[in-house]
C-alpha cells in the first residue's frame, strides 16, 4: 500500500509537459478539428509546439481555502476609484455608449459596470495564450468535453481571420477581450461595430461594447428595467420566502410591507421579482428582477450578479448600499463539515465539496424550518454550530451510521 501511495504522490507532482499521451490526445483533436474545417496553417500557427501549461492545471484545480462574504466580495470590487474610474469612462466614450443604448436597450452604466469588474476598463484583459490554454484543460480532463469545445471555437475564431494565434491572449479558463467572451459566445454574440471586416474584442472598444450589449439583449435584457435594487423588509417578514426562485410581482412584494432602503417607490417592471439574501437574513436584502437573470446568465455568480447592478448603479450618479453587514462565512472545510453533517442527519446537501450551491442551500432551509431558525439557506458560522450539537445529539443516541470530525475545522 505504501509503494502506491509513493507512487500516486509522485504522479501528482509530475510537471505538466511530463503528462504521458498529450501527443497522441493533440493529433487526434487535429485531426478533428480539420475534419470541423480548420485549416492546416492555423493547425499549425495555434497548436505547434503546445504542451500543457503547469500553471493553468494549478488554477483550474485551486480552490480557496475560505470563501468571501457578500460584503467582502463587493468591497473588493466596487471600490470608490474603480466606480470614479467608471464615471470617467462614461464621459470619455461617451458617443460611443450612447450608440449603443440607443441600439440595444442596455443602459450604458450597467455596460461600464461590465467592464469595469471584468477587466478593470480593459487594464488586465490576461496574456495567457488562448489555444495553448484551452488544449491544456481540454486535455487535463476535469471538464475536457467543454473545453474541447471551446478549443475548436478558438480555432475558427483564428480560422476566420479575426486574431492571429499569438495574439489570442486572455485568463487561464478561456476568456478574452475586454468583455472576456468565452470562444463560445464570442462566435454567437461578438458584433464587428467598426465594420474594418473582423472582430476585434482586444483592442477595438466599439466591437467590445456592440457584442456585450448584443449578448445581454439576446439573453433577455427588458429596457428601462432595473437589475438589482436594495430594500428593507417589515418585521416579521418569513424568510423562506427570499429565495431567487420565489418570483412574485412587484405589487405583491410591495404589499407585505417591502420597500426601497433608500426611500421612494418600488420600481414596477413588467415581470416578477424575488428578495434574496446574499449575506443571510442579518445582511442587506434585495430585490432582483428579470434583468437579474440576464446577469446571471453571463456569470452565475450571485455575488458578481449583485456587484453589477451595484456598480451600474453608482455609475449613473446613484449612492452605495445602505448598510453592510450580516453573518460571517465559513472556510470550505468547514462548509464541507456542514454537508457532511446535513447529510447524515438527513438532509441531502449532496456531494460534501465545500462548495455553496443550491442542493445545498436547500438542504440548510429544510434543517432551518425543522429546528424553527430564520429560514435564509445561508450557511452563517452560527447554522455550522448548531448543527454540530445537533449531530452530537443524533449520534450520541446512536442514530448516525458514522460520524464526521467536528473538530478544528468546525471552528468559526
Amino acid at each position: 500500500m505504501r509503494k502506491i501511495f509513493l507512487l500516486l504522490a509522485a504522479l501528482a507532482i509530475l510537471p505538466a509537459h511530463a503528462a504521458p499521451g498529450f501527443d497522441s490526445w493533440l493529433a487526434e483533436f487535429r485531426a478533428e478539428a480539420a475534419a470541423a474545417g480548420i485549416t492546416e496553417a492555423t493547425l499549425d500557427a495555434a497548436l505547434s509546439g503546445v504542451a500543457p501549461a503547469e500553471r493553468v492545471v494549478a488554477l483550474d484545480r485551486g480552490q480557496p481555502e475560505f470563501l468571501q462574504t457578500f460584503s467582502d466580495y463587493l468591497g473588493r470590487r466596487v471600490t470608490p476609484q474603480r466606480v470614479e474610474q467608471g464615471r470617467s469612462q462614461l464621459q470619455a466614450h461617451a458617443a460611443l455608449l450612447d450608440a449603443v443604448e440607443q441600439r440595444y436597450g442596455v443602459p450604458k452604466s450597467v455596460l461600464v459596470a461590465f467592464w469595469g469588474l471584468e477587466t478593470h476598463y480593459g487594464k488586465v484583459k490576461g496574456s495567457l495564450n488562448i489555444p495553448a490554454s484551452l488544449a491544456t484543460l481540454a486535455y487535463d480532463g476535469r471538464r475536457s468535453r467543454f473545453f474541447r469545445s471551446q478549443l475548436l471555437d478558438a480555432l475558427h475564431i483564428i480560422d476566420a481571420g479575426h486574431v492571429s494565434a499569438a495574439d489570442m491572449t486572455g485568463s487561464w479558463a478561456g476568456a478574452m477581450g475586454h468583455m472576456q467572451f468565452m470562444p463560445s459566445t464570442f462566435r454567437a454574440h461578438a458584433v464587428d461595430a467598426d465594420g474594418d471586416g473582423r472582430i476585434d474584442l482586444w483592442q477595438s472598444l466599439p466591437d467590445a461594447m456592440h457584442s456585450a450589449a448584443n449578448y445581454l439583449k439576446r439573453a433577455g435584457w427588458r429596457t428601462g428595467e432595473p437589475v438589482a435594487v436594495q430594500v428593507r423588509l417589515p418585521d416579521g417578514f418569513e424568510w423562506r420566502s427570499a429565495r431567487i426562485s420565489n418570483r412574485q410581482p412587484v405589487a405583491a412584494w410591495a404589499a407585505q410591507g417591502v420597500v426601497p432602503a433608500a426611500g421612494g417607490a418600488l420600481p414596477a417592471a413588467a415581470g416578477r421579482a424575488a428578495i434574496v439574501l446574499p449575506q443571510g437574513w442579518q445582511g442587506p436584502a434585495f430585490m432582483v428582477y428579470d434583468n437579474f437573470d440576464v446577469v446571471m446568465d453571463w456569470n452565475r455568480s450571485l455575488n458578481y450578479a449583485l456587484a453589477v447592478a451595484q456598480l451600474a448603479q453608482q455609475l449613473a450618479g446613484g449612492d452605495g448600499l445602505v448598510g453592510v453587514g450580516g453573518a460571517g462565512v465559513l472556510s470550505t472545510a468547514q462548509l464541507t463539515t456542514l454537508q457532511q453533517a446535513l447529510n447524515e442527519l438527513g438532509f441531502d446537501a449532496g456531494t460534501p465539496d465545500g462548495m455553496l450551491g443550491p442542493r445545498t442551500q436547500t438542504a440548510i432551509r429544510h434543517y432551518q424550518v425543522m429546528h424553527k431558525l430564520p429560514v435564509d439557506g445561508y450557511p452563517a458560522p452560527g447554522v455550522l454550530a448548531h448543527v454540530e450539537q445537533t449531530h452530537a445529539a443524533a449520534a450520541a443516541a446512536g442514530k448516525l451510521t458514522s460520524a464526521p470530525t467536528f473538530s478544528d475545522a468546525a471552528q468559526p
